[in-house]
């Protein structure tokens, strides 16, 4: 029995390895080769996640995804002049500060502005894109022909968590601000069902939604009528570690790179992007970009969950047979009956 024991227990800790570790792993003897940078992957232009090498991708950290956008591009730069390859460690906004500080990238190149808050616990590289917000509605809505912000008196509104485009909704007096929401394809299908009537964006993601969808579109504000915004909120600039040796040489590289350059990355990237080039309805261009993604997630799902009915089966099985197997009683001294082992034990 212990041996079936230890066959059952190796087995569980060996298919737990195969499947937990993920293909394409940076090894550690390898890490110093990889300038690894932080993104969700997830908000084109500035950064998006795609099937294939295409257009110049950027492999992601742990998986067969590509990365690309206008980060994406920017971070190739960075790390060219390091002499390191790059590589995406597509992370969750709200982790990218953590993921830093800890050591588990070296940058954050995710369209991050450097405000105060940030800056008490990383360092920022000067400015690699400078933006402006907008508000993504329908067109349909009767706020596609707004021109200032108090057109937008009474709407509900949101914007991404943990940004400062959530707290510029304050600007707008009588709005209805909604709960902030985690990424913009929520925000999109939140938009397109009617559940808010726009989210405020910076103006290269209000083209990539009305690209994306043909329903929305993005507000182009009369001069000195939209957000009013500081430098510190509008101009991105790349998360560092603090005393990050490196900075200096970063921000030699972003000097050399004209303005010209930069809007025609940014032109680019809105081209490059797979939503661009999609129609009909959101649910169906979400099929399109991600669908590939999301059988593989379904086939490892009802993997794992025939390995745990097996595994489940085996040791129930195995325990059933143990419980049924008989147990050998204790033998009565020879040639004593019920009445004289009672006898005996009131003599004694």
């Amino acid at each position: 029995m212990k041996k079936v024991w230890f066959a059952i227990v190796s087995a569980l800790i060996l298919t737990g390895l195969w499947v937990t570790a993920p293909s394409h792993q940076v090894s550690a003897a390898s890490s110093s080769q990889y300038y690894k940078i932080g993104m969700e992957a997830g908000y084109a232009p500035f950064n998006w996640t795609q099937n294939s090498s295409k257009h110049g991708a950027v492999r992601i950290q742990g998986s067969k995804l590509w990365a690309n956008g206008y980060d994406v591009q920017m971070g190739k730069k960075i790390a060219r002049a390091l002499g390191k390859k790059p590589i995406v460690v597509k992370t969750k906004w709200d982790g990218l500060l953590p993921s830093l500080t800890s050591g588990k990238i070296d940058a954050i190149i995710a369209g991050m502005s450097p405000t105060p808050a940030r800056r008490k616990s990383i360092d920022f590289s000067n400015t690699y894109y400078a933006s402006k917000l907008t508000i993504v509605v329908r067109k349909d809505s009767k706020y596609a022909h707004a021109t200032k912000l108090s057109d937008f008196k009474g709407a509900k509104l949101t914007a991404q968590l943990s940004t400062y485009h959530y707290t510029a909704i304050k600007q707008i007096k009588g709005v209805k601000r909604q709960s902030a929401m985690d990424d913009f394809p929520a925000m999109r299908v939140a938009l397109e069902s009617g559940t808010i009537d726009g989210y405020v964006s910076e103006i290269p993601e209000g083209i990539t939604a009305e690209h994306a969808n043909n329903k929305l579109t993005y507000i182009h504000f009369a001069k000195n009528k939209g957000f009013k915004t500081d430098a510190s909120d509008t101009d991105l600039a790349i998360g560092l570690r603090k005393q990050d040796p490196n900075e200096a040489k970063i921000n030699q590289v972003l000097a050399g790179i004209s303005t010209k350059e930069r809007n025609h990355m940014m032109t680019q990237a809105v081209k490059d992007q797979p939503v661009t080039n999609s129609s009909g309805n959101w649910f169906t261009n979400i099929l399109k970009q991600y669908g590939a993604m999301l059988l593989r997630g379904t086939g490892m799902t009802l993997l794992l969950a025939l390995i745990g009915t097996l595994v489940g089966f085996i040791i129930g099985l195995l325990v059933g047979i143990v419980r049924t197997i008989p147990r050998a009683k204790k033998a009565r001294p020879a040639g004593l009956d019920g009445y004289h082992q009672l006898a005996v034990i009131r003599l004694h």
